[in-house]
């Protein structure tokens, strides 16, 4: 059981000020919540293989490879930045 003296100890610890009556709601709500998850340690689980996902979808990113560009897509990133020197963009320097 959560009391809402933990929960208030909690919201100082993360700076948050809780009413009274906001402690006391949130000390019941926790307490279910941890009551629900103390549930899962009744079920039988030992030929349960570990998952870290369920839904069976893979990776469907391309791979990260360089490419040149050409000089329409040089021009128009350039185009974009304040200051050019050298077909380059020129930023301020930062030390």
């Amino acid at each position: 059981m959560i009391t809402s003296d933990k929960v208030q100890h909690i919201a100082k610890l993360a700076r948050l000020s809780l009413t009274p009556a906001e402690a006391d709601l949130y000390a019941a709500e926790l307490s279910q919540i941890v009551d629900y998850v103390g549930q899962l340690s009744e079920v039988e689980t030992t030929e349960v293989e570990p998952t870290a996902q369920v839904s069976g979808l893979v990776n469907c990113l391309r791979a990260d490879k360089p490419r040149a560009w050409d000089a329409d897509e040089r021009q128009a990133a350039l185009s974009q930045a304040e200051v050019v020197e050298n077909n380059l963009v020129k930023v301020l320097k930062i030390i």
